[in-house]
């Protein structure tokens, strides 16, 4: 009997949050530009006010209703600390009172690495829910049912996910489509010269 062969396990990164927030209260944008100084307000362009957040780095569309969204964030944790720190400033200026935030997360999108080869004609045969087109676009689209995410999938196992709600989502879809590769014969240990498609995979696009 030959051993099953082990495989490194992949790695994952989470690259942006995208959350609403919303209060029980409207909010004087006009008020918030005079008294701040990291934000930008142009309603002749756009309803809301752009508020930058230095650390953790953040950026916030205000609305008058008192919604907001809120992307930036690489982890639950970083989101809560900049809503937090958010309403603290708004509520130092008087521009809030003693509001409770609620913050819902509508997208994580995460980049992962599942550190193998992946043969993607024949993952694309075997797995349901899959799309690949190599003269349109170089990667696979994998849709998920559970966790409700879409995943693009490429040969040198870079992989982009995106539409889970929490980061425990992003862990499970990723282990869970590594192990239908494996158990469908589509990964293989990487090769020296790796293809030139991670290319179009750069982090700095996120």
């Amino acid at each position: 009997m030959t051993q099953e062969q082990t495989y490194p396990k992949p790695s994952i990164k989470i690259e942006n949050i995208v959350a609403t927030v919303s209060i029980d209260q409207n909010i004087d944008l006009e008020e918030v530009e005079r008294k701040l100084n990291n934000v930008e307000y142009r309603p002749e362009r756009f309803p809301g006010l752009i508020f930058r957040l230095d650390e953790p780095r953040v950026t916030a569309l205000i609305f008058k209703s008192g919604k907001m969204v809120v992307t930036g964030a690489k982890s639950t944790q970083e989101l809560i600390k900049a809503v937090k720190k958010i309403f603290y400033i708004l509520k130092k200026h008087g521009i809030v009172g003693n509001v409770k935030p609620r913050i819902q997360i509508q997208n994580i999108v995460a980049s992962a690495n599942l550190n193998v080869e992946v043969h993607l004609e024949k993952a694309a045969y075997l797995l349901e829910n899959s799309m690949y087109e190599p003269e349109q676009f170089p990667g696979l689209i994998y849709r998920l049912d559970y966790p409700r995410v879409v995943l693009l999938l490429f040969s040198s196992g870079k992989m982009v996910v995106t539409g889970a709600k929490k980061e425990k989502e992003v862990k499970h879809a990723v282990e869970k489509v590594f192990q239908e590769l494996k158990e469908k014969g589509c990964i293989r240990e990487p090769d020296e010269d790796l293809s030139k498609e991670e290319e179009l995979f750069d982090e700095e696009e996120f």
